[in-house]
């Protein structure tokens, strides 16, 4: 999984006052959730640019049932001059008018420990029922997988070449490599469905077919 690079200072006054005057400076408190014990840091707003403002907002559930949540499938590599923290963006609280962001919470990654964390589903190949007229439903953006931070998948492949009109791609039918989704078995990833074009002409076909058999008959 692709990381972010992000270099901050460690804060020693954590207060309200200290605070307002962190963001006034146009810097972001955060904390480091997950190690003995938290580690509050600030850092410019802009080096959450690449981090946050990015489209296919997903969630992140930590293993132990918390949820937590990152806008993209990124880890974290945070700086604080020389100490560094592998990471997850577990919470961000924006301001209600101008969105800039007032706060942030991260959750440091062990390497020997799982985490589950949900990724995009990318479609590859191309479907017969699609070619046929048929309408591709993509029904899981997002598929929650378990992993190793060294494991986690950038996104979750789906491939639809042998989908037909009407066919469901399952996700006991998606590869994985060292990694388990965390879904029931009976999980549709997508479908391709008739549509309303397709589903007319082959009721036309039908009638033709009827009209067509009657006649033989007389």
């Amino acid at each position: 999984m692709k990381s972010i690079s992000i270099k901050g200072s460690e804060r020693e006054s954590v207060g309200k006052v200290a605070t307002k005057a962190v963001r006034n400076a146009g810097m972001v408190p955060c904390v480091i959730y997950g190690g003995s014990q938290p580690v509050h840091f600030q850092a410019e707003a802009k080096a959450f640019k690449s981090l946050v403002y990015t489209p296919n907002a997903h969630t992140v559930a930590i293993d132990l049932g918390g949820m937590v949540y990152t806008p993209n499938a990124h880890t974290v590599a945070i700086d604080l001059g020389g100490k560094k923290f592998d990471a997850i963006l577990q919470d961000i609280q924006f301001h209600p008018v101008s969105d800039a962001i007032l706060h942030i919470d991260f959750f440091q990654l062990s390497n020997d420990k799982e985490i589950i964390m949900e990724v995009p589903v990318k479609i590859t190949g191309t479907s017969p029922g699609v070619l046929l007229g048929g309408v591709l439903n993509l029904n899981q953006r997002r598929l929650k997988v378990k992993a190793l931070p060294k494991n986690l998948p950038d996104y979750v492949e789906a491939n639809i070449s042998e989908l037909q009109m009407g066919n469901k791609l399952y996700v006991t039918k998606l590869a994985t490599n060292n990694f388990k989704l965390m879904h029931p078995d009976n999980t549709v990833v997508c479908q391709v469905k008739i549509s309303r074009a397709a589903m007319k002409a082959a009721q036309e076909a039908a009638k033709a077919e009827k009209t067509a058999a009657k006649g033989k008959k007389k």
